[in-house]
C-alpha cells in the first residue's frame, strides 16, 4: 500500500497544534488529535501514527480528511451523530424542566434533586445533569426592591451627576449613619489559626455597649470624616454637620449625598442649613441606598473590621495610696464608642 502523502498545513496551524500537543490542561481528545496531525505533517504513515497515539488507522485517516476540509475550526468537536448517545428520553427532560419552572412539591418551597427524581422516576444524578445543562437552580432566589419615589429619575440624575461631574471649588461627601454598632466580647478565649484548622471564636458573646457611626465619604479622595455618637437623632446629626463644617476648608462648597431619613429633614437641621449656605443636600430616591457610595465603605468596615472583632470592656482598678502619694494621673481607657474611627482615614483604609 502506498503511504499517504505528508499533510499540508501552514506555519500558524503547526504552531497552534504544537501548543495543544504540549498542553497539560486541554482535553485529551484535542491533544491526541494534535499529535496525530503533527505526525501526519511530518510524513509518518497512518498505521504508525495510529499505534503511537492509541487509535486505529481509519480514525487517523478521518482526522486527516477533516483537517483538510475544516482546518483547526472543528479540532475538538465530534461530528453530528457520533459519540455517546443520550440515555435520557427527550420527553423526560421536558417534563423535568416544566415541573422545575412551573410547579412546587407539596409542602415545600422548591425542588431538590431527590424530590424531583422521585416525582419523575429517574435518578438524582440525571436531574442534576438536566438542571446543570440548562442553568436551573431551584434553591436560589434573588430579591429585588422597586423604589416608589415619584421623583426617582430626578434624584437619580442629580446624584449620578455629582459623581460624574462634580462642581468646581466644592467637595462631594456621601453621608450616612451606621447604627447599633456593637462592641462584642466572646465568652471564651479564641484560638489562633494553625495548619489545617481555621481560627476559632465562640458563637455566644457578651455585649459591651453600642454606638452609632456617622461617616462622610469624600468621593474624590476616598477619605472619610467619621464620628461615633451614642444615638442617631437630629441632635447628633447636627453635631456631625458641625464637625464637617470645621474640617472642610471654608473656601469649598459642601455637597452632601444622603438618604431620606427623617433626621436629615428635621426643622432644626433645615434651620442650621439655612445659616450655612455652603452646604447643599442631595437626597437619594427612597429604597435606593445602593446609590450612596458610603454604603460600600460600610460594607468594607463590617467585613474587615467589625464582624470578627473582639472588644473587651474597659477595666478600672482602685489605687492603693496608703503607702505614699498617689501616682500621676493618666488618660482614662477609651470606651467602645471611642474605639471606632473618628478621624479621617487614609486612602488605603477606605479602598473600595
Amino acid at each position: 500500500m502506498t503511504p499517504a502523502a505528508a499533510l499540508v498545513m501552514s506555519d500558524g496551524q503547526r504552531d497552534a497544534l504544537e501548543v495543544i500537543a504540549r498542553s497539560q490542561t486541554a482535553p485529551h481528545r484535542q491533544v491526541q488529535r494534535a499529535e496525530a496531525l503533527l505526525l501526519a505533517a511530518a510524513g509518518v504513515a497512518n498505521t504508525r501514527i495510529a499505534a503511537r497515539v492509541g487509535v486505529n488507522a481509519s480514525t487517523v485517516r478521518a482526522w486527516r480528511g477533516r483537517f483538510a476540509e475544516d482546518g483547526l475550526a472543528k479540532l475538538g468537536k465530534v461530528r453530528d451523530g457520533r459519540g455517546r448517545k443520550s440515555s435520557i428520553p427527550q420527553d423526560k427532560i421536558e417534563e423535568i424542566v416544566e415541573l422545575t419552572r412551573s410547579c412546587r412539591p407539596a409542602g415545600q418551597t422548591h425542588w431538590s434533586c431527590r424530590t424531583m427524581a422521585k416525582q419523575v422516576g429517574v435518578s438524582p444524578a440525571t436531574v442534576q445533569r438536566v438542571w446543570a445543562a440548562r442553568g436551573l437552580k431551584p434553591h436560589r432566589v434573588k430579591t429585588f426592591k422597586l423604589s416608589n419615589d415619584p421623583r426617582f429619575e430626578e434624584k437619580l440624575i442629580d446624584v449620578v451627576g455629582l459623581y460624574l461631574a462634580p462642581p468646581e471649588h466644592a467637595i462631594v461627601l456621601c453621608l450616612d449613619e451606621k447604627s447599633s454598632v456593637q462592641a462584642l466580647d466572646r465568652t471564651q478565649p479564641s484560638l489562633p489559626m494553625t495548619k489545617g484548622r481555621a481560627a476559632t471564636m465562640t458563637h455566644d458573646y457578651k455585649r459591651n455597649g453600642t454606638t452609632t457611626l456617622f461617616a462622610a465619604l469624600d468621593v474624590l479622595t476616598g477619605t472619610v470624616i467619621g464620628q461615633c455618637l451614642p444615638r442617631h437623632r437630629h441632635e447628633e446629626f447636627l453635631r456631625f454637620l458641625r464637625r464637617i463644617d470645621r474640617e472642610v476648608p471654608k473656601a469649598l462648597a459642601v455637597h452632601l449625598i444622603c438618604d431620606n431619613y427623617a433626621t436629615h429633614k428635621h426643622p432644626d437641621v433645615k434651620t442650621w442649613l439655612a445659616k450655612h449656605p455652603r452646604f447643599h443636600m442631595h437626597f437619594t430616591p427612597t429604597s435606593s441606598s445602593w446609590l450612596n457610595l458610603v454604603e460600600r465603605w460600610f460594607r468594607e468596615l463590617t467585613d474587615k473590621a467589625l464582624r470578627s472583632r473582639t472588644t473587651s470592656p474597659p477595666t478600672t482598678t482602685t489605687p492603693d495610696h496608703s503607702s505614699g502619694p498617689p501616682p500621676p494621673r493618666t488618660s482614662s481607657p477609651k470606651s467602645p464608642a471611642d474605639a471606632s474611627p473618628s478621624k479621617r482615614s487614609t486612602n488605603d483604609e477606605t479602598h473600595h
